[in-house]
């Protein structure tokens, strides 16, 4: 006689019809809240690095070598991989993937908040989530870059220390900390969590070891002294408030005044449940705070950095909402629905000056030098070797390496004696090694010109001629014989 199979539990039944309701609908929200992202090329000059980045990897280069930034590695090798399977002539590959991390972030916020306040909590965070994560200016909320990626890394550590799996939890931290070093900020509120459930003598040891080995694994993949030096130790010059400090706070009001303008449905719920002293959720307080340190680490204020502070926001929303009268629900979420579509508006609308100038600058590549040439472009718009198809003169690809500019520096601290250490006696070997076909001075005023730089000025007079200007840009090339 057979016997009929045990029927599974009822509640296993009830959360796999939970997520297989939730899944496609926080799918559907994540690619509406990413539609902007594929309307233009290039979304600001980081996207531009990583994939000059990867073309570099793709034909041998190796980071920290032969190309470097001060970002660790994980999403130079994720753009390298992708542009090895889909090619490098677009980054629809990247976005698309960008929209899979946010769904990634908003499922284990959906999961931690429904293990902690029920399924409606869960369907909320999720929601909350997806929408405040473009309440930022297009170019920082819609780019393919280190925070839309590093956030799931930070969410899946929360989750796995909620689960008590802390091996797991420090592997989370590390992928987070080697997407974007301030990643590690999530660091904080595992470890209080690890300490409120007792399980520091036990866990220690396995959250150390899931959190060092992945970032020594790293370090060896590359080079284990410029992963140091280029991720941790080399940027003290870039992290500093010294030299603009009227502009950069200007930058932290306007970034955060557009934050708070996206967040309108969830402060209000956080606001109420602090004024009548119910907050709870010790650990996403640290979680906001941490993150809150890691905006503020370097003083740049950038607003892509504002990114890290959307998860702990989404959460502590929801868990405010759970105190709280229960049509306060759906007000906050189409107060934060109604603030999407502004932003959305704004995304799609917004023109992009600085990409039209870098395509013409491409352009005049194209024309002006052979697919083989070196050239140099000398700015902070790395994506126009991509565009171009041409390969760099230097492993730096932005001025800002070699002058500190980079960071939006605008004050005194921008020059020659402000570069990265050790940077200047490269530059000018590989330049005189390999001398560019064509060098554009892309500074068009900005305090890192020839005219603030001597050494470039000197090999500028020294073996090139001025051939024109475009958009601002001046051309040179190379005088015959030199």
């Amino acid at each position: 006689m057979l016997l009929a199979p045990l029927a599974p539990p009822r509640s296993a039944v009830a959360g796999k019809g939970y997520w297989t309701r939730l899944l496609p609908l926080l799918a559907v929200l994540a690619c509406v809240t990413r539609v902007p992202s594929f309307l233009r090329p290039l979304w600001n000059p980081d996207e531009g690095y990583l994939a000059v980045q990867a073309r570099i990897l793709a034909h041998g280069g190796q980071l920290y070598e032969t190309v470097v930034d001060r970002k660790p590695p994980l999403l130079p090798w994720l753009y390298e991989g992708t542009f090895a399977v889909f090619g490098s002539g677009s980054l629809t590959p990247v976005r698309i993937l960008a929209v899979l991390a946010q769904l990634a972030t908003a499922a284990l916020l959906a999961s931690l908040a429904r293990r902690r306040w029920g399924d409606r909590a869960g369907r909320t965070a999720g929601a909350l989530y997806l929408l405040v994560s473009v309440g930022l200016n297009p170019e920082d909320a819609q780019a393919a870059t280190f925070e839309v990626f590093m956030l799931p890394c930070t969410a899946a550590a929360m989750w796995c220390a909620d689960r008590r799996r802390w091996g797991a939890a420090g592997a989370a931290v590390a992928c987070a900390f080697l997407t974007k070093q301030t990643g590690g900020a999530v660091l904080l509120p595992v470890l209080y969590l690890l300490n409120r459930y007792g399980g520091a003598r036990a866990g220690l040891p396995r959250l150390a070891a899931g959190a060092a080995l992945p970032v020594l694994g790293a370090a060896l993949a590359t080079d284990p002294a410029g992963f140091a030096f280029w991720t941790v130790t080399g940027s003290g010059a870039y992290a500093t408030f010294t030299g603009s400090e009227l502009h950069v706070l200007l930058r932290a009001v306007a970034n955060t005044a557009i934050l708070g303008a996206a967040s309108a449905g969830l402060l209000p719920p956080i606001a109420r449940t602090l004024r009548i002293a119910r907050t709870g959720a010790v650990d996403l307080w640290l979680w906001l705070a941490a993150s809150a340190a890691a905006v503020t680490l370097g003083f740049h204020f950038f607003g892509h950095y504002f990114l890290q502070l959307t998860p702990p926001l989404a959460l502590l929303a929801t868990a405010a909402l759970q105190v709280l009268p229960r049509e306060r629900t759906p007000a906050a979420v189409l107060a934060s629905g109604c603030a999407c579509t502004l932003f959305l508006t704004w995304g799609v609308l917004a023109p992009r000056p600085e990409l039209a100038h870098a395509q013409r600058l491409a352009l005049t590549l194209d024309r002006r030098t052979a697919p083989g040439d070196r050239v140099l472009v000398w700015g902070i718009h790395p994506e126009t070797y991509w565009l171009a198809d041409r390969t760099p003169a230097t492993r730096y690809l932005t001025a800002g390496l070699l002058t500190n500019f980079s960071g939006g520096r605008d004050g005194p601290q921008v020059g020659e004696k402000y570069a990265v250490a050790g940077t200047w006696p490269v530059f000018r070997a590989e330049l005189a090694d390999r001398a560019p076909a064509l060098v554009i001075d892309d500074s068009r005023g900005k305090p890192y010109g020839p005219d603030r730089v001597p050494s470039l000025r000197r090999l500028l007079t020294a073996g090139y001629e001025q051939a024109g200007e475009v958009d601002g840009a001046v051309l040179y090339v190379r005088v015959p014989g030199e």
